[in-house]
């Protein structure tokens, strides 16, 4: 419990220096922070070339992308001066502002320097320690109280006047900035490392594009030397190359809390937790075609074409938005994971798939009929080999990623006390 002093709340955990400083005062939020909404410019404003035009699309979790910009004429910077952005602003969607229970607010960097604010953006004005509430406002209480105020559903709108009388909590300035200095030097080291994710990926998805041949090639740019004299590759249909190629069941089972596993797309791309059946329908769904160990999964409906290897022995079945590509003596099946995951069978996969469907999907006749690409058993262990090698210190480094997040969560939920506990 956190400990309450005539009505005050005390964090569970305090530097030492501040140990003596007294209680955290409550404050409208209003009286804390407010935040600047940006200026409706029209689309028929924008120009290839000029300022940066921040919108609802640039505003990320923690970041702004930075991937397709938008830019606004050169003579709006004194016209529209008031909107503009500085390096070090907190900017915050004001449309569907909240993902997966996190805030969309991020800090802005050089790129946003001299940007202007777009309408349903907002920039955070405080007269406390900014950096602070930033944070402030990622913690779960105030997430979850801006949750409550958001209006609408298609899409669902934050107003900046419904927020105005949340109570939060805030100690003076000296810890304010002493919270905010702590829960920075975390950020930036998952900033850091993130960054080294993206090197890795990055460092991937090159290699992969030197290592499987170019679409109407059959020679890959980069050979290892032992496989310099080997030839061509050999080219065939998905279908030629195993046994048998089927998707999971068309009806939707009856879940239950525990059985038998069942995938669908959410749990082979995303990870998300799956979901259970009973034996009996498992033994109804796998009469005829049975996914095991060793088989490539692909998607098929929805997000098509990831693809991953059944590497786990237990029972499973899964839904028609899968397909299995039975294993087979003719293929190593990380290579072939990883060949479908290349450009060149990518681009093959998703001109055969029927992208205007709802959901986009590719059917299996088709799927059956995409090519790929077969060197030598040993060739394909190799770069098997060298792309799993790889793939372990993406999975490394995503699961440090992931610690770090948890510990300045963890650590977030003790530096800030709890507004609903003091009231309970």
């Amino acid at each position: 419990m956190q400990q309450k002093i005539d009505g005050l709340l005390v964090p569970k955990l305090r530097f030492p220096e501040f140990l003596d400083a007294g209680e955290w005062r409550y404050k409208p939020v209003k009286e804390v922070f407010t935040i600047f909404q940006g200026y409706a410019f029209a689309s028929k404003d924008s120009v290839k070339n000029g300022i940066r035009w921040i919108k609802i699309a640039d505003v990320g979790i923690h970041k702004i992308e930075s991937d397709s910009p938008s830019y606004l004429p050169h003579e709006f910077i004194e016209k529209y001066k008031e909107f503009l952005i500085k390096k070090g602003d907190y900017i915050i969607a004001l449309t569907r502002p909240i993902l997966n229970n996190q805030l969309k607010i991020a800090r802005a960097n050089s790129l946003c320097e001299g940007a202007l604010l777009n309408q349903r953006v907002g920039k955070l004005l405080t007269a406390h320690n900014l950096d602070f509430i930033y944070f402030l406002m990622q913690t779960e209480y105030l997430i979850g109280e801006i949750e409550k105020n958001i209006s609408g559903n298609d899409p669902p709108n934050l107003s900046v006047q419904k927020i105005e009388n949340i109570s939060v909590c805030i100690p003076l300035g000296t810890e304010q900035q002493k919270i905010a200095d702590c829960l920075s030097s975390i950020s930036d080291r998952i900033t850091l490392e993130a960054q080294k994710l993206d090197t890795l990926k990055a460092h991937k998805k090159g290699l992969m594009q030197q290592l499987f041949p170019a679409e109407g090639e059959t020679l890959p740019k980069l050979r290892f030397p032992e496989f310099q004299d080997s030839g061509e590759w050999e080219e065939k249909l998905l279908s030629e190359v195993t046994t048998s190629i089927f998707d999971g069941t068309h009806q939707t089972p009856k879940y239950k809390d525990k059985g038998i596993p069942f995938f669908s797309v959410e749990n082979i791309v995303s990870g998300k937790t799956n979901k259970f059946i009973s034996k009996e329908d498992y033994l109804i769904a796998t009469n005829k075609n049975k996914p095991e160990k060793g088989d490539i999964l692909i998607t098929r409906i929805g997000n098509i074409g990831f693809s991953t290897v059944v590497d786990w022995d237990y029972e499973f079945s899964i839904y028609v938005t899968l397909a299995v590509v039975k294993s087979s003596k003719k293929f190593n099946a990380y290579y072939l994971h990883s060949f479908m995951q290349s450009d060149r069978y990518q681009k093959e996969i998703q001109s055969k798939s029927l992208l205007n469907a709802v959901p986009c999907k590719i059917n299996m006749d088709e799927l059956r009929k995409t090519k790929v690409l077969l060197p030598s058993s040993l060739e394909q262990q190799k770069i098997a080999d060298c792309l799993s090698s790889l793939d372990e210190l993406i999975a490394a480094q995503t699961q440090a990623i992931d610690t770090l997040k948890t510990h300045k969560k963890g650590l977030m939920q003790q530096l800030f006390p709890s507004v609903e506990e003091v009231k309970a």
